[in-house]
């Protein structure tokens, strides 16, 4: 689960939100989610009547004024249906998450995760590098989600221009943008010139992608409800199986690129789950069997929460519970920027599936560093996957994100690609 790319803050307008990245327990982000949001409700305040200024006293009247009814909480679980769901809710946390593989026609293959709201990242696996970019704007001017006549979403449609006040220069940024319903989506996100050169790219980047999902949406846990006990509750499904195409711009030059996309949506009202961080898998192996994985950490290192979700060819949903697999890590990457000593390598078996898969990362520097924005640091990176079914060999792509194992110190000061919160 990702809380870790996208959190909404509550206490404010309905279209007034920021999103941070993260999948929690159930699939960053934003954030990182670690990130920890605070609900505030606004109470209303008594007011005491004055004493009488005419010479006979005023009628009777209650000294305080009745208090306004608080708006009802919505009753959870209730069902997730869609298209309504793909769009935006009234809930604490909220986010929407894509990671996805591409390939260009002399055989080039990149990697990229994006998130509502604020990194987008490519992997050059040939190239070894890895360029990321983050931003952060709040305002209803960020979200055109269209809304049906009964006013109720039909899906998403936002745009982030990560305009900072304080540079007149970004203001002309061309807007970020992510828009979706019933699995047909666009992705479009071109970085500045100032936000390129900090990424290291040596002219423009950025993706323009269509894509179009291929099976059913996957609830997790069976009827899309993830339940935190004392943290609360959250509603999550993916669609594993989306077909891409558009335009990679890497260091200038336009290429044309195909591959597929997963997607992950979740929300609700629940508090920070994993104080120690959490491990994510997202696999599409060749067989047409897609596969999500969390390993959800506590802060004294055990595993409150550990779960998962297996997607056949033809789109059925299984759950996995926490002794239905295993994950081993066979090997380790130390970041040179931040110290953080991550799993670089896994073993993964599900004996119900007669499936083992081994994945390692196709570029080890895989870190984002993302404080300006979501107050943390992570790492998340497409892989190199090998797999056998019944001793039968099996290939497949897949992503993996890990939080917690970096320290998260206040927010540094924002770059340039960013804007502060």
């Amino acid at each position: 689960m990702k809380h870790l790319h996208s959190d909404r803050q509550a206490g404010r307008d309905r279209r007034d939100r920021q999103v941070r990245r993260g999948r929690p327990a159930g699939g960053s982000a934003a954030v990182l989610v670690a990130a920890i949001l605070a609900l505030t409700l606004a109470g209303c305040s008594a007011g005491v009547a004055g004493a009488p200024i005419l010479a006979n006293p005023t009628a009777p009247r209650p000294s305080v004024a009745p208090p306004t009814a608080a708006p009802s909480a919505p009753a959870d679980p209730s069902p997730v249906v869609l298209p309504r769901d793909d769009g935006p809710h009234d809930r604490l946390t909220e986010w929407w998450y894509y990671t996805g593989h591409l390939r260009a026609a002399d055989g080039a293959r990149f990697g990229f995760p994006t998130s509502w709201v604020s990194h987008l990242a490519i992997t050059d696996e040939r190239g070894g590098r890895f360029l990321y970019a983050q931003r952060l704007e709040v305002g209803a001017q960020v979200d055109r989600s269209p809304h049906g006549s009964d006013g109720e979403p039909t899906g998403f449609d936002f745009a982030l221009s990560g305009a900072d006040p304080s540079n007149p220069a970004t203001v002309i940024r061309q807007p970020w943008a992510m828009s979706g319903t019933a699995g047909a989506d666009h992705l479009s996100a071109a970085l500045a010139p100032d936000e390129a050169a900090l990424a290291g790219a040596t002219g423009a980047v950025g993706l323009d992608l269509r894509l179009a999902t291929t099976k059913p949406a996957a609830l997790h846990d069976g009827d899309g409800w993830i339940d935190f006990g004392p943290a609360g509750g959250s509603y999550y499904y993916s669609r594993t199986a989306m077909t891409a195409g558009g335009t990679l711009t890497l260091d200038g030059k336009a290429l044309a690129v195909d591959g597929s996309a997963w997607f992950d949506h979740q929300w609700g009202d629940f508090i920070s789950v994993g104080g120690g961080g959490w491990d994510w898998f997202a696999l599409n192996l060749d067989d047409g069997t897609d596969l999500t994985l969390s390993l959800v950490r506590d802060a004294d290192g055990s595993y409150p929460l550990i779960y998962g979700t297996v997607v056949s060819a033809g789109g059925a949903v299984r759950h996995l519970g926490r002794d239905d697999f295993s994950v081993e890590v066979t090997d380790r990457w130390v970041s040179p920027r931040t110290g953080a000593d991550y799993p670089a390598g896994w073993t993964v078996r599900i004996p119900g599936e007669d499936l083992v898969v081994t994945l390692r990362p196709t570029v080890a520097a895989q870190e984002l560093d993302t404080r300006a924005t979501t107050g943390v640091v992570y790492w998340e990176g497409s892989q190199r996957v090998v797999a056998t079914r019944a001793g039968k060999p099996l290939g497949g792509e897949g992503y993996v994100e890990l939080t917690g194992y970096a320290p998260s110190p206040a927010a540094q000061p924002a770059p340039s690609g960013a804007v502060q919160p």
